[in-house]
């Protein structure tokens, strides 16, 4: 990491309240940081565990399904939808988003470089919503959803992205998949808890791909299918 990363203080470009709490764009060097309440996110230094959670998805359906959908859960920073939509393998990409600052921020502020080619193709829908509150509500189905909202089942930012991983939450994941559709769900750290409420959720072949950082615990991706 440069030391100019480590030694400068950063800058605010955007911070705003909404029905959440607050969200902060920030510079840090050579970096964007999104911050949720005081609490850190995520940047843009690397983006690994976020274009895994895409691929494990994508690597798990049977190669035989035509054009899988995909459910973005959160926008971030914009590695998860950019690598979704550069692989031609996907079908409709929809990206769920609570956040109207991030979604701006990406439409024409800091963040557009990340985004620009993703957003403007045609696959890409992006739904101003809260994700649990869209599982509940929505008719759709999905191949795939990838969720990335918060910092995972044992630590969360916001009490409500808790029912996410919740028996609830996962129940209504598991409706919204397809027959042998793959729920992806970003965290941390890994929860052996969460696999175990996975398993309880009715899903199988549920297992974990870790992403070793530089320091601390590893990102993780847990993986689980719904039965066909």
């Amino acid at each position: 990491m440069p030391d100019s990363i480590l030694t400068e203080q950063p800058t605010v470009l955007d911070r705003r309240t909404g029905p959440y709490g607050e969200v902060v764009l920030r510079r840090h060097g050579d970096l964007l940081q999104i911050i949720a309440n005081g609490t850190f996110l995520m940047d843009t230094s690397d983006g690994r565990s976020e274009r895994l959670l895409i691929d494990a998805a994508l690597a798990e359906l049977p190669p035989e399904r035509p054009a899988p959908s995909v459910l973005i859960g959160g926008l971030g920073v914009g590695f998860s939808l950019a690598h979704a939509a550069a692989d031609p393998r996907w079908g409709r990409i929809t990206v769920i988003e609570r956040e109207r600052a991030v979604i701006d921020w990406h439409l024409d502020g800091p963040l557009r470089p990340l985004s620009a080619d993703a957003l403007a193709d045609p696959r890409t829908e992006i739904v101003e919503a809260d994700l649990v509150r869209h599982l509940h509500e929505t008719s759709r189905s999905y191949d795939a959803l990838c969720l990335d909202i918060d910092n995972g089942p044992d630590w969360t930012v916001t009490e409500d992205n808790d029912s996410l991983y919740s028996p609830a939450g996962l129940a209504a994941c598991r409706a919204r998949l397809t027959p042998g559709g793959v729920l992806a769900v970003w965290s941390a750290q890994p929860s052996a808890n969460f696999e175990g409420t996975l398993r309880n959720a009715g899903f199988r072949s549920v297992r974990t791909e870790e992403i070793p950082v530089v320091r601390g615990v590893p990102d993780v991706v847990h993986l689980a299918v719904r039965a066909a």
